[in-house]
Formats: structure tokens, C-alpha cells, sequence
């Protein structure tokens, strides 16, 4: 007697299940995509052949090839091509289409041809999520992350990249040119082929340089200075692993409650400080919130766009980065100067007051200057100042700030941050794989994008309310 389990023989006939339908148990996630594409009013939101020619062969609906993309990005297949194979072999996918296999050109000219479309899909499920009131906390978390772009390091050129560049290809030339000299003083030793060879590279060098110098040209001609050869909107941008990478910064808010992602924006601006007043004011619309609260890291610190985030009636919560030169020199920061409103004057860790003494803009701003006439007398000025007196500047929103910081030191709301908005980016890159972007260009990025983040609230939801109940909103919307 066999100790395994056995399969069946592959030449034993069966009696199949009659439909599709058998196939698809009622707790099928595809039972989800099938209800809200067909809930969807695709030609308001800008589909392509929404309604067919009457003359011609005729296309795939628009539904169709959507069901396709939304069933590939919730498995992790992206690429049209592997779509194309899954489409005659899996039987979640058949019971979709209907048994209707595109092939691959088909299924990438719709992303490629209904960005703008696909992306209105995305916001559309955010605003079912609000009808069925899951934004009920007014609070998001905010952050970016870096996604790798279809262009190598290698074809991404910056002047700092260039000037190391041409600096090595100068030494090799040198070096080169030093072994023929050497090699001329020593004719008989040295073999005539490695002489030849050593031109050769010599030759290879020289081209090289040429090319160089051309390329720096156009990248010092160029806008933002920097030349991506195979994706022109991919940036190089920093990572914390210090290597690099040429991508996009994704930026997303995610809703602290249940974790759905309420808004998102693809760009190539590798800084996030300017980011902040943009994404906060993207969340609020698409929670439908008078007023909102947003938690973000230090790298959106930025006391123009915190000011910007009040006026617009949001309350920004992001601790302040440790950028002080005084204190890297080991000296006083200013944190450690009190200020005292009701006198407008800051205390000095030797206890003396800095008084107000005039106002002046740098750079846009408005700035109250302080000081006192003490600090020569004083024994800590050693650890304060090496100039005659410590001057404290202050901007004149800096109120604003002073305030947040301190309910952030009251809040757990840097922990709340980490746990809520990070994740949703772990999901969506480990989704993705150890690879990039697919398509090329900014605005095909965010189609892409749009795919992961819609696939990431529809998963989310399954989780939240579960396939039936979620089908039956979806109708009942």
C-alpha cells in the first residue's frame, strides 16, 4: 500500500463543471473586480471606444482589458505579455473576460492609450471608499519613497557624475601615455603586441573623453542639468543605502483609520520639503475634510509649506531635522534658547534675556533679530558663540511652528506615521518584485502607479469588509 497521496490519471475522463461560474467559489477577490468595473461609468471618466464603430473589426471593451490589468496588478503580473499567457491558461482570468484572450500589444496600448482614464478609476474608488464612510478620523499620514525607473545609473549623466568620470578617463590617458614611454626607453624588452595594445586602449580612451565632453555639454545645456538616456523623466536620486538609483518619487497619504490609500502623485522632484502643502491638500479633498491633521517625517520639514498647511486648514505634525551648526561644532543649538511671548525676548542657558532689536527679509522672509550686550562677560560664551554676541533669529510665523512641535511632543503621532503609511509601500514594492517601472515616462509612470495604488485599497478593502459585503456596497453605491 502506497504511503502518498495520488493524483488522478491523466487519461481518466471526466465530467467537467458545466459553466465558469463552478469555477469561482463566491469568495473570489475576481467577483470584487468584476462588480466595480461594471460599476464604473467608464466613457465619463475618458475611455477610449467606449462605444464601437460601426464599421471595422471590433474591439475589446474597455471593461475587459480593465478587469485584465486590475486582476494582473492584484497577482503581481504586470507585464502584458505574461497577462496575454494568463488570459488562455487561468481560469480566474477566463471567468472574467469571458473567455476572451487580447494579445499582448492589445492589452499594452490600453495603458499606454487610457492613462488619464485609468488614473480617474483609482480616484473613484477612494470616493466610494468616503460614501461608505471609512474617513470618519480626519488624520493622514504622508510620506515618499523612490521607485526605480526603466534607465540604468550608468545612463543617467549629472555634472557630478561627469566631472568623476572624465577625471578617471584623464588618469587612464596618463597612465597610458606612461607606459609608452616607458615602453619606448625599453624597445627591446617590451613585445610589439602589447605595445599595440596598449595603443589601442590609448585610442579607446581618447574617444571616450570626446564623448565625455559632449555629454557635458548637453547635460550642463540641459534644464535641470541631468541627462536620463532611455527614460528623459527619470531623476537620480538619493537612497539609504548611499548607492542611488535613477527613478521617481512617489509620494502617497494614507489614512490612519484603515489604512487605505486616499491620494497619491508621481513626480521626479527628488526633495520632499516641497511636497508637503500639495499631498496634504490632495488628502483632504479626496477625504471630503473641512479640517485634517497630517503626520509626515523630517524630510517634509518646512516652515513655508507647515504655514501653507494651516491657511489651507490642515494641522501638519513632522518633527524638526537636527541641522544646527552650533551645536555640530559643539556649541549651544538655538532650541536651547526659550523664547517667551509675552515679552518677546528668549532666556539664554546662562539665564540673560535677548531682546528684540529689529526686523529684516532674507530670501522672502521676515526675520525679528535678538541679542543681548552680556555675552562678554559671560562665562558660558565659549560653549554659545565666537563672535562678539549670539544672535537669534526669528521668522515671523515661527509661532506656528513652536506650537506644533510642542503637540508633537504630547502625540505618539510619529509612531502612528511609521506604522500607517510605510507599509503600504513595502506591499506595493515586494508586488512589484526586485524590478522597476515598465513603461517610460512620467505620465505612463503614474498609470502605473494609479494600477498599484487601486489594486492595494481593493485588496484592503476584501480584508476590511470582506467579498460579499463589499460586492454589495459596491451595487448598492
Amino acid at each position: 500500500m502506497r504511503r502518498f497521496v495520488e493524483g488522478e490519471d491523466r487519461c481518466q475522463q471526466a465530467l467537467l463543471p458545466a459553466s465558469l461560474e463552478d469555477y469561482i467559489d463566491e469568495e473570489n477577490t475576481v467577483r470584487v473586480i468584476d462588480a466595480f468595473i461594471d460599476h464604473v461609468d467608464l466613457a465619463s471618466l475618458g475611455f477610449d471606444r467606449v462605444q464601437p464603430k460601426a464599421t471595422g473589426r471590433p474591439a475589446y471593451h474597455p471593461s475587459t482589458l480593465l478587469k485584465i490589468y486590475l486582476y494582473g496588478y492584484l497577482n503581481a503580473i504586470q507585464s502584458s505579455r505574461r497577462l496575454e499567457r494568463e488570459a488562455g491558461r487561468n481560469v480566474e482570468l477566463m471567468w472574467l473576460t469571458g473567455r476572451l484572450a487580447p494579445d499582448f500589444k492589445t492589452i499594452a496600448d490600453f495603458r499606454k492609450d487610457n492613462g488619464p482614464a485609468i488614473q480617474a478609476v483609482c480616484a473613484q474608488f477612494v470616493d466610494l471608499c468616503r460614501e461608505l464612510g471609512l474617513f470618519v478620523r480626519a488624520v493622514a499620514a504622508i510620506d515618499g519613497a523612490r521607485f526605480k525607473a526603466v534607465n540604468a545609473r550608468v545612463k543617467n549623466f549629472t555634472k557630478g557624475k561627469l566631472k568623476r568620470r572624465i577625471g578617471q578617463v584623464e588618469a587612464s590617458i596618463e597612465h597610458y601615455l606612461n607606459a609608452l614611454d616607458n615602453a619606448d626607453r625599453q624597445e627591446m624588452i617590451v613585445a610589439d603586441d602589447k605595445v599595440a595594445s596598449m595603443q589601442e586602449k590609448l585610442a579607446a580612451m581618447k574617444a571616450k573623453l570626446v564623448e565625455l565632453k559632449q555629454r557635458e555639454a548637453e547635460v550642463l545645456a540641459s534644464p535641470q542639468q541631468q541627462i536620463s538616456q532611455t527614460d528623459p523623466d527619470a531623476r537620480s536620486m538619493a537612497t539609504s543605502h548611499d548607492i542611488g538609483m535613477v527613478g521617481y518619487n512617489v509620494q502617497s497619504a494614507v489614512d490612519t483609520e484603515n489604512h487605505l490609500i486616499v491620494s497619491h502623485e508621481v513626480t521626479n522632484i527628488v526633495s520632499d520639503k516641497v511636497q508637503l502643502s500639495t499631498q496634504a491638500a490632495k488628502a483632504k479633498t479626496a477625504m471630503g475634510r473641512q479640517k485634517l491633521d497630517v503626520y509626515a517625517d523630517r524630510g517634509y520639514f518646512s516652515g513655508a509649506e507647515i504655514v501653507a498647511c494651516k491657511a489651507n486648514g490642515v494641522t501638519v505634525y513632522a518633527p524638526k531635522p537636527l541641522t544646527s551648526g552650533s551645536r555640530a561644532a559643539g556649541r549651544f543649538g538655538k532650541d536651547e534658547f526659550v523664547y517667551h511671548p509675552s515679552e518677546n525676548v528668549y532666556q539664554c542657558p546662562a539665564g540673560e534675556k535677548l531682546t528684540y532689536r529689529f526686523e529684516n527679509v532674507e530670501r522672502g522672509q521676515t526675520l525679528h533679530s535678538y541679542w543681548t550686550t552680556k555675552c562678554e562677560s559671560c562665562h558660558l560664551k565659549p560653549r554659545c558663540t565666537t563672535g562678539d554676541m549670539r544672535r537669534i533669529k526669528r521668522w515671523e510665523h515661527e509661532g506656528v511652528i513652536d506650537a506644533m512641535l510642542d503637540q508633537l511632543n504630547k502625540s505618539d503621532a510619529m509612531t502612528i506615521r511609521r506604522r500607517t503609511v510605510e507599509h503600504p509601500f513595502g506591499t506595493i514594492k515586494a508586488w512589484m518584485g526586485a524590478t522597476h517601472f515598465l513603461m517610460k515616462g512620467l505620465k505612463n509612470v503614474q498609470t502605473e502607479m494609479s494600477l498599484c495604488v487601486l489594486t492595494y485599497n481593493l485588496k484592503r478593502m476584501i480584508a476590511i469588509m470582506g467579498v460579499k459585503p463589499l460586492i454589495a456596497a459596491i451595487k448598492a453605491a
